[in-house]
């Protein structure tokens, strides 16, 4: 029996040296600024030789904090692999934030659990990194400079519409509304690759 403001872990598979967890349960928060609801994503807990974490260094173990935009579009998943293939390192955090008009719609919930989730497993399996990941109601620009305050990561990366990044800042875009208003970290904006690009991962 579960008690209210209590989290549970259970194990749900072991596959390929990694092993899953999740918490099965969570709760809408609220504050004074916004309203944001945490994503239950699997643990993934590495079986990695004791020789090759002692390579690292003593920065790098500690780690760094990035912070990744995150929607269900194509422009987000390029910048989020452009992080893990130019950006991320081992023992860093990526922090998932995805700006959604409701975090009590169980439906938005569901399909950006299904979405970070997926990413969360792929930031693991390419750089070996652990993942959270947060929704949170409102307009996404004031969403991503509010967990950039919060979070005081290394960096701020996202996607954008457009090829140039003279041609986001143009257009008046999410990524711009950031460039300018984000002062917590640096931001940095991904160019969308082209129809036919080929993959980073």
């Amino acid at each position: 029996m579960f008690r209210q403001g209590h989290n549970y872990k259970t194990q749900i598979q072991k596959r390929n040296q990694l092993i899953f967890f999740v918490d099965e349960m969570e709760t809408v928060m609220e504050d004074e600024e916004y309203n944001y609801r945490e994503v239950v994503l699997p643990s993934l807990i590495p079986i990695v030789a004791e020789p090759g974490l002692e390579r690292e260094t003593g920065e790098r173990r500690r780690g760094r904090d990035i912070v990744i935009a995150v929607d269900h579009g194509p422009k987000s998943k390029h910048a989020f692999d452009w992080a893990l293939i130019h950006l991320v390192r081992l023992a860093d955090t990526i922090h998932l934030v995805h700006a959604v008009s409701s975090v009590r719609n169980q439906i938005v919930y569901d399909t950006s659990q299904g979405l970070m989730e997926k990413l969360a497993v792929e930031a693991f399996e390419v750089a070996m990194v652990r993942s959270t990941a947060r929704i949170i109601e409102g307009d996404a620009g004031k969403v991503i400079c509010k967990e950039a305050e919060r979070l005081k990561p290394a960096a701020v990366v996202m996607g954008t519409r457009g090829r140039s990044l003279i041609q986001s800042v143009l257009q008046g875009s999410v990524s711009e509304y950031c460039f300018h208003n984000c002062k917590a970290a640096p931001v940095i904006i991904v160019p969308g690759k082209e129809a036919g690009d080929v993959s980073l991962i």
